[in-house]
């Protein structure tokens, strides 16, 4: 399915956020959202991904 991941588009088969972040490469210490609405780290594995979906990842940034 393509899906638009950080305003990209991306062709997937993972089928929750948690299953996406691995497959992006993405570490645990991140912050997620689909579709505008955070989702909390608790609850990625149980966050399905469908055709469209709009995922945006952040990482930390450290210096300062």
């Amino acid at each position: 399915m393509t899906i638009t991941l950080n305003g990209e588009p991306r062709q997937t088969a993972a089928a929750t956020l948690a299953a996406l972040l691995i497959e992006a490469g993405f570490g645990a210490k991140v912050a997620t959202a689909r579709n505008g609405e955070f989702v909390p780290a608790a609850l990625r594995a149980s966050t399905l991904i469908t055709e469209g979906d709009r995922i945006e990842v952040v990482a930390a940034m450290q210096g300062g």
